[in-house]
């Protein structure tokens, strides 16, 4: 099915003009938007007509170097549960909240995590978005409002952020870098794929109460993405075998153990709930969505 044969005429769109949030209307056309974050955003909230509306709160927090716990709690889970309570009260016809596969842990052992495997949020950010998560469930419970959580991992793709952004940054660097023998395996998902998904949470008659998680099915490891970075970029490999556990002890000397492991380590989440009832099928291919990335990091983003 075409999901947006199935929306209704009014969508109401947080975080419209982020990475996520503008591949998702360019893909939905007609919408209207709930600006989240100013200083007037309860009076937005308040003032948005929820009738019969399908409301996609893409708006959050997520990179906040010198944030704290009560940023993450203000802006992910107070606004969310604010949001969630007026689109009950209005008449919202259904309310899609993009959350994270990080609610279950900051890495994999073996199994990827499924929408079923437990909570385990490590930072301040998977925290908030869990309580969130918790937030909506139990608004669901007392109101009747339909709700579809979708978790996300890391998400690329031309405009990128955050830690894509980064690692298109170290690839494009030349340097030799000691990541040969890593053999990690993480989940990823191109922005235009996660629109797809967006758009059926938002009108698949059979979305609502369930969690799905929207990874591409085939994972990646950090020595592969470098790779294709770099073949994308017209450069060589160039990585050497370094013991993931000593690149972990010598970042760990430096304060960086957290952003080495996000290389080193696994994180790798299982969508086969999304496909399976949804039908949600990616279309963009890991190397197709590196080399377009690289494209556009290679046509001067920086």
């Amino acid at each position: 099915m075409d999901p947006a044969n199935a929306l209704p005429p009014k969508v109401l769109v947080t975080g419209a003009g982020g990475f996520v949030g503008a591949a998702f209307v360019a893909r939905l056309g007609s919408h209207r938007r709930i600006a989240m974050g100013g200083p007037g955003w309860r009076e937005e909230v308040a003032g948005s007509d929820y009738r019969d509306a399908v409301v996609v709160h893409l708006a959050a927090r997520v990179h906040q170097p010198r944030g704290d716990a009560a940023d993450f709690e203000r802006d992910n889970v107070d606004k969310t549960r604010v949001l969630a309570e007026a689109a009950a009260a209005g008449g919202a016809a259904r309310f899609v909240f993009a959350s994270t596969v990080k609610v279950h842990g900051e890495e994999t052992r073996g199994a990827p995590f499924r929408p079923d495997s437990p909570p385990a949020p490590a930072d301040d950010y998977a925290r908030s978005k869990w309580r969130a998560e918790e937030a909506l469930r139990d608004i669901a419970s007392r109101t009747g409002l339909p709700v579809v959580v979708l978790r996300i991992p890391l998400t690329y793709g031309p405009g990128v952020g955050g830690n894509f952004r980064d690692l298109l940054r170290l690839a494009d660097s030349g340097a030799w870098l000691p990541l040969a023998a890593i053999r990690n395996r993480r989940s990823l998902v191109h922005v235009r794929d996660l629109a797809d998904a967006l758009m059926l949470a938002a009108g698949h008659p059979q979305a609502p109460g369930r969690a799905y998680v929207a990874a591409h099915p085939v994972p990646a490891s950090t020595p592969e993405l470098v790779t294709l970075i770099r073949a994308s970029l017209g450069r060589p490999s160039r990585l050497f075998p370094v013991p993931a556990s000593a690149l972990e002890a010598a970042a760990t000397v430096v304060g960086l153990r957290d952003r080495m492991r996000r290389l080193t380590r696994s994180l790798e989440a299982d969508p086969a709930t999304l496909v399976a009832a949804l039908g949600w099928s990616p279309r963009v291919s890991l190397a197709d969505g590196v080399a377009e990335a690289a494209a556009w990091r290679g046509e001067g983003a920086r």
